[in-house]
């Protein structure tokens, strides 16, 4: 996931600009077959990615179009299970780079609150993990309505909160309340279909949750001793104590325009 706005703080670009880069050097090591799993961080798991497909009704004549979507993995995922067609749009450079490498997909950068798209010219959009880190979740939620067409899909994965308040947060985000975000999705013209919370699926398979951590694991061998992984680490240590907490939970939500 990756700041889908405007240009982000030194926390932000480290972990969705650098990060990628040192990413892409340890799958290269390991092997082609940790990409997915290592670039999917953020982004959901194999059992909300098909569950999300399937109630956007994902398939070979589909054009997704991924929003702030970081170095590709979820994008792939669709390609690969459901034959779908992708267009990655990205803000970071070293994620458009890095998902370029690991994947080859059509990929542009740009921001998630001013999509190059032109009304109603895609099927699908989908957005996975990026709202809250969003500079205008509102605009952004527009735009994703704008560019898909009657009778099209748009779907989310949103990191809401679950208490008024936090005790802290990584730094570029702003995490909505459930009822924040439904009254946000509607404000922006979009309709609920379904909704799911993240932790009502199975995690990753034992295999992808290995693939990931060995990839974490080289990085953090090769640069743990350089500011911008410690900064990385620290953004991401953030979201995972608040996630483990429960004061943070995956939000699924399947949307029409």
């Amino acid at each position: 996931m990756s700041d889908s706005g405007i240009e982000g703080p030194d926390a932000m670009d480290d972990e969705f600009d650098t990060m990628p880069r040192w990413t892409v050097e340890a799958i290269e090591s390991l092997g082609a077959s940790h990409a997915i799993p290592a670039a999917c961080r953020g982004s959901g798991n194999p059992a909300a990615l098909t569950w999300l497909a399937d109630m956007m009704n994902l398939g070979e004549t589909t054009e997704l179009v991924d929003v702030g979507a970081g170095m590709g993995g979820a994008a792939e995922y669709a390609a690969l299970t459901r034959g779908t067609s992708v267009l990655l749009v990205e803000p970071m450079l070293g994620a458009c780079r890095a998902a370029t490498q690991l994947f080859g997909r059509a990929t542009v950068a740009a921001s998630g609150t001013d999509l190059p798209l032109a009304d109603g010219g895609v099927d699908a959009v989908w957005s996975l993990g990026v709202l809250c880190s969003s500079a205008d979740q509102l605009r952004m939620l527009e735009e994703m309505r704008r560019v898909t067409r009657p009778g099209g899909a748009v779907g989310l994965l949103v990191y809401i909160k679950t208490v008024a308040d936090l005790p802290e947060q990584p730094d570029g985000n702003e995490f909505p309340t459930r009822g924040e975000l439904i009254d946000l999705v509607r404000r922006a013209g979009l309709h609920v279909g379904e909704i799911a919370d993240l932790p009502d699926f199975d995690g990753p398979p034992q295999v992808w949750q290995q693939q990931a951590q060995a990839v974490d694991d080289l990085v953090a061998r090769e640069h743990r001793d350089d500011r911008r992984w410690q900064v990385a680490d620290t953004q991401q240590s953030t979201m995972g104590h608040l996630i483990g907490d429960g004061l943070v939970l995956g939000m699924l939500l399947s949307l029409t325009p």
